[in-house]
C-alpha cells in the first residue's frame, strides 16, 4: 500500500509521540522501582532514570524541531485510529 508524503508525515508524528509516551512510562516506572529498590539495586535504577531523562530530552527536542506541539497528542489519537483502520 502506497502512502501520500502527508500520512506517511503524520504517521513518524504519531510514532515520535508514542515514543514519548513510551519513554514518560518507563521513566515512571524506574522511579518508583529506585523508591523501593534494595542497595544492590539503587545504581541500576538511577542509571535506568538517567537513560530515560536523556531519552525523553532528545525526543522532545526532535518533537519542537519538528514545530510539532505537544499539546497534538490528543488530536493525533484520532489519527492513529485512522492509520489502524487502513
Amino acid at each position: 500500500m502506497q502512502y501520500s508524503i502527508k500520512e506517511e508525515k503524520v504517521k513518524n508524528e504519531i510514532e515520535l509521540f508514542k515514543s514519548i509516551l513510551d519513554t514518560k512510562r518507563e521513566l515512571v516506572i524506574a522511579n518508583k522501582n529506585f523508591e523501593s529498590a534494595e542497595a544492590e539495586l539503587i545504581d541500576y535504577y538511577s542509571y535506568q532514570i538517567k537513560a530515560s531523562k536523556a531519552k525523553l530530552d532528545y525526543l522532545i527536542k526532535q518533537v519542537k524541531e519538528k514545530g510539532i506541539q505537544l499539546d497534538m497528542i490528543s488530536n493525533l489519537q484520532i489519527g492513529i485510529e485512522q492509520i489502524k483502520a487502513i
